[in-house]
């Protein structure tokens, strides 16, 4: 299984750690989406920008 990313709001204002963890991802503009492989690693980002990004099973 994969998980579909798509960042929803913008990085402005919010912390460095927030902000590297979504360019970890892949995310670095609004409305970016990018495929990830669905394991704890991956999890573990969504959940520190889990107010950021919309999530969704492929």
């Amino acid at each position: 299984m994969a998980l579909k990313i798509k960042l929803v709001r913008s990085l402005n204002s919010c912390k460095k750690n927030q902000i590297a963890t979504a360019h970890s991802l892949g995310l670095r503009k609004v409305n970016s989406e990018t495929t990830q492989p669905d394991n704890e690693a991956t999890k573990g980002k969504i959940k520190i920008i889990s107010h950021l990004v919309k999530v969704e099973e492929v």
